[in-house]
């Protein structure tokens, strides 16, 4: 019987809610953090293009290089035109 009762006590203890204070904290807290890391994820996401970027830059040679450029205009010129 008493160890009935105990477990029933704690039981009824251990459901409850938290107060707010314990908590997380408010709604406009929550989304200022969620903000701040997905900014901090898209400047991380930013940096490591633009190293891509630069490493996929070294990587080539002069001729290649020029190519690239050369197809990237074309290809431009091209959705202009489209645009039209």
């Amino acid at each position: 019987m008493l160890i009935l009762c105990s477990i029933q006590f704690y039981g009824l203890n251990s459901c409850g809610t938290k107060s707010p204070s314990q908590g997380g904290g408010t709604v406009e807290e929550a989304q200022e953090a969620r903000a701040e890391e997905r900014k901090q994820a898209k400047k991380e996401a930013e940096k490591a293009k633009k190293e891509a970027e630069k490493r996929f830059w070294k990587m080539q040679s002069k001729a290649a290089k020029k190519r690239i450029r050369k197809t990237r205009r074309q290809r431009r010129r091209e959705a202009r035109r489209k645009k039209r």
